[in-house]
Formats: C-alpha cells, sequence, structure tokens
C-alpha cells in the first residue's frame, strides 16, 4: 500500500481526495492537515510514502513544508498540488525538492496516477518546463551589485542552496555544523536584502549561468 498525508485547508477537499485515492485500491491515507505548521510536524512522524500539498494555505504553504519535511526525511516525496500555474511557484517547488507540482483541475484518474509514479520515485516535473522556468529566471533578475559583498563561504553556500540542497545537506558537504549554516544563509540574505531563501534561489542561478 502506498500511504499518503493530505495538506489542504479546506476539509472537503481533503474529504474528495481521500475518498478518491481509498477507492484506487492500493493507497491509504495515513493522516491529513488543514494547517502548514501542524503538517510539518506530523508528516515526518507519520512517515507517508507520498505528501500531496496544498501550495497555499493560511499559515504558510504546501512548498515551504515540503523543504522542511524532506530536510528531516528525503525518502517522503512531495506532490504540490494548486490552483495557479505561476512560474515562480514552480521554481520554488524544484528547489523544495518537489517531486511533482500539479493543478487542481486534473482529472481524479490522473492523480491517482501521478501518486503512483511519485511514490515509485519518478518525478513528475517535465524537464522542458524546468528549462523554461530557470531561462526566465536567469533572463529577468538583475546581478545585485550586494553580490560582491559576499565572502567567499557564503557564495558557496548561496550556490547550495540554489541548488535545492537543505541546510543539513549543506552542512554535510561543507564539513559545517547545520547551526552554522543556518546562521551563513541568514546573513547571505540579509547582505542581499532578501526576506526568503527562495528569493535568494533566484539570484544564484544567475550567478551561476554566468559562472559554469
Amino acid at each position: 500500500m502506498i500511504r499518503v498525508f493530505l495538506l489542504d485547508d479546506h476539509e472537503v477537499v481533503r474529504r474528495g481526495l481521500a475518498d478518491l485515492l481509498h477507492a484506487s485500491g492500493d493507497i491509504e491515507v495515513v493522516g491529513e492537515s488543514g494547517s502548514a505548521q501542524e503538517a510539518a510536524r506530523r508528516i515526518p512522524a507519520l512517515r507517508p510514502d507520498v505528501a500531496i500539498l496544498d501550495a497555499r494555505l493560511p499559515d504558510g504553504n504546501g512548498i515551504d513544508v515540503c523543504r522542511d519535511v524532506r530536510a528531516v526525511d528525503s525518502a517522503i516525496k512531495g506532490l504540490i498540488l494548486t490552483s495557479y500555474e505561476d512560474d515562480e511557484a514552480l521554481f520554488a517547488a524544484i528547489m523544495a525538492g518537489a517531486s511533482g507540482y500539479v493543478l487542481k483541475q486534473i482529472r481524479g484518474t490522473d492523480l491517482v496516477d501521478a501518486v503512483r509514479r511519485v511514490a515509485a520515485g519518478q518525478s513528475l516535473l517535465d524537464p522542458a518546463i524546468t528549462t523554461r522556468v530557470l531561462d526566465r529566471i536567469r533572463s529577468g533578475v538583475e546581478q545585485p551589485r550586494e553580490l560582491q559583498s559576499l565572502t567567499e563561504q557564503e557564495r558557496r553556500i548561496l550556490e547550495y542552496v540554489a541548488e535545492g540542497l537543505t541546510n543539513r545537506e549543506i552542512a554535510s558537504k561543507m564539513f559545517l555544523a547545520e547551526k552554522t549554516v543556518k546562521n551563513y544563509v541568514s546573513s547571505v540574505l540579509a547582505k542581499l536584502g532578501l526576506e526568503r531563501r527562495t528569493q535568494a534561489a533566484v539570484l544564484a542561478t544567475r550567478l551561476l549561468g554566468k559562472n559554469h
């Protein structure tokens, strides 16, 4: 059986998804929530194979939940479910390590198929779409002068952020404590005048595009 967790702030949507998945015969819903913060706590404990995550929630978003959960247990696959086709959100989902990004208009049978494919380790992120998003971001973001204020260590960390690595993964690669990496990331954001890790990743893709 494929174990699934549902995150959506509308109970009627969760009920519909649960009924649809149960009817498939090989998928069971092991937990559900309408809160991003609650889901981020519960999902690692329940260890589902796939977490279906609503992109927009009153107290956060499914993309951040995906990143937080995968930082704890990378075996849990994230499937972002959204009402909006948004390049920035798609890029953020890619950076968060999501295995798929599907619109809520998807047919029920296609969603069941998507869950099975993601559980099997496949990615539903079309490489062509991923390339388009990265190209659009690279061409649409000016290189900030603030980038010159970063130390070599901070630039390396920024590059790893752009590759979608979690603080834990960066710490492992750079032989640093996870808390040290977190402090570096905070410093990078402050120097770049940014609030979110995703914004730093967007700027870094332009830097990486020029250097590689």
